[in-house]
Order: C-alpha cells, then sequence, then structure tokens
C-alpha cells in the first residue's frame, strides 16, 4: 500500500510516519524542503504546489484541511485512494466566538470538511475526517507550548482561573487513529471527534503543564480582571478567555468503538514541550 503523508514534518506527522513504517506501510512524504537524495521525499505544498504523484492507496493529511480540499477539488487523481484528513474542534467551538477571525477559521473548517466529502463521495474516494481537540506532544503546537516556553524564560508560569473542562490530546495518538482508519472499513466516511483520554478544568489543565516543565517556575496566578484587561489590548485574547468558563471537550465513543483507539490521560512531561531535531 502507497501512502502519501501531506504534512509530514507537523507535530503530528512527528509520530505518524514512525507509526506506517511499522504497519509496513510504503510511504511518499510532502515537504516545502524534502532532504536531499531519498526518493520517498516529494517537494511541494497544498494546494497549488504538488507534484506528480503516482497511483496512492491512501492520502494522509496533517496539513491545512481548506488547503487539501481545494487540491482534491481541482485535480484527479489516479484511482480512489482512501483520503484521511484533519479538521479541528474548533469547527464548533468557535463557531460564535467574539473574536471575527475565530468565527471565519471556524466556517472556513466546515466549509472545508464539506468540500472535501462531497469531492470524495463524487470520485468514489472514501474518506475519514478526525476532529482534534487541543492538541501537544511534540512542541510545535501554537497553544500551550508557547506558554510552557516563554514561562521558562521569565521563570514565571501564568495560572489562569477556569472553570470549563479541557480534554488536551498527544499528537501520537491522534497519528495511532489515523493508522488505525486506514485498516478499518467502518471508519470510511467518518467524521471522528477525538480528545484526551480525560477531562480536566482549564485551571488544572496550566497546573499540571507547568509542574511537567522539570524546572522550577514562580506560580503567577492570574485574576479575571486582569484577562479581561489583556483581551481588550491584545484583541485575539477575547476569544481564549471567553471561553475559560466553556467545555470544550469531545465524545470519544466511535474512537473507541470503531477505531480501538483510546488516548491516554493529560500526563506530560518535559519532552512534551521539546521541538523535534
Amino acid at each position: 500500500m502507497t501512502v502519501l503523508v501531506i504534512g509530514a514534518t507537523s507535530q503530528i506527522g512527528h509520530f505518524l510516519l514512525p507509526r506506517l513504517r511499522e504497519a509496513g506501510r510504503e510511504m511518499l512524504m510532502l515537504s516545502r524542503q524534502p532532504p536531499e537524495g531519498d526518493p520517498a521525499w516529494r517537494r511541494g505544498h497544498l494546494p497549488d504546489a504538488m507534484p506528480e504523484l503516482p497511483a496512492l492507496d491512501a492520502i494522509l493529511c496533517c496539513g491545512p484541511l481548506n488547503g487539501l480540499s481545494a487540491w482534491l477539488s481541482a485535480t484527479h487523481l489516479k484511482g480512489t485512494p482512501h483520503v484521511i484528513a484533519l479538521s479541528s474542534m474548533s469547527a464548533e467551538t468557535k463557531r460564535d466566538s467574539v473574536v471575527p477571525s475565530e468565527r471565519e477559521l471556524s466556517q472556513l473548517l466546515r466549509e472545508s470538511e464539506t468540500v472535501l466529502m462531497a469531492t470524495c463521495a463524487s470520485r468514489g474516494m472514501p474518506w475519514t475526517v478526525f476532529r482534534p481537540t487541543l492538541v501537544y506532544g511534540a512542541g510545535l503546537d501554537n497553544s500551550l507550548t508557547p506558554v510552557v516556553h516563554a514561562s521558562l524564560r521569565r521563570r514565571m508560569f501564568p495560572l489562569p482561573g477556569g472553570k470549563g473542562r479541557r480534554q488536551p490530546v498527544h499528537a501520537d495518538d491522534i497519528a495511532m487513529a489515523m493508522v488505525a482508519a486506514l485498516g478499518c472499513a467502518r471508519a470510511r466516511g467518518h467524521l471522528f471527534s477525538i480528545g484526551g483520554g480525560e477531562r480536566i478544568t482549564a485551571a488544572e489543565m496550566f497546573r499540571r503543564a507547568r509542574r511537567s516543565t522539570g524546572q522550577a517556575t514562580l506560580p503567577v496566578p492570574v485574576p479575571r480582571w486582569v484577562l479581561r484587561l489583556g483581551g481588550l489590548v491584545w484583541p485575539g485574547l477575547k476569544g481564549s478567555v471567553g471561553r475559560l468558563d466553556d467545555d470544550l471537550i469531545a465524545d470519544n465513543t466511535d474512537l473507541e468503538g470503531i477505531l480501538s483507539v483510546h488516548p491516554r490521560p493529560f500526563r506530560p512531561d518535559p519532552s512534551s514541550w521539546r521541538r523535534p531535531a
């Protein structure tokens, strides 16, 4: 089985490639800057700089869903590969955000899902889409890792309060789910939500992240009025602050029942925030 991996150098791709090798899959990997001398790597990026491709059995995309959807709708591939792609729970959780750019992201994700599903259906290509919650685990995310790195530089770790439940999911568990979908007929034509193995409050999530760094930092509780003031100074913070008491969780029932994937609880360690070499 020849599998094309798009986003091979992403945080999920970092774990996906070893899992595919272990499963004995023949791979082609896409990158803007592929390693020299390795024919398994192809130069390109979504949506309009894709290389010539052979017949594929599957496409696993860890890259932007809108780029994948645009490319698929404009391209006639050889064969009918199983398309396995990543969206985000932001498609739902940011639907009514007070921040316009977040509402636009939510709409873009939902529209991209629809285009992908319709394109695949019209061409007889199976599809599977995953909507992860907050992703961590490879030091490449744009949510918790920047907070951890900034806190280590300053030796102070901000601890905002928040009663809303969170369900951080490890990037390797998403990679596991994508590989499981490859060999599962019931995964075809299915949209899975995927969250971590436990639900904790936002406040506890930040406390655990601080304890996981392996270095001493001063805990700094951040009152809500300070967060609201920060939202006035940096409007992009308004959405995150406004959701601190909202539940941002996923229902893993189908993930566990159909794919037998059981994500790990949120127990980060220093390696969770370390960028790959």
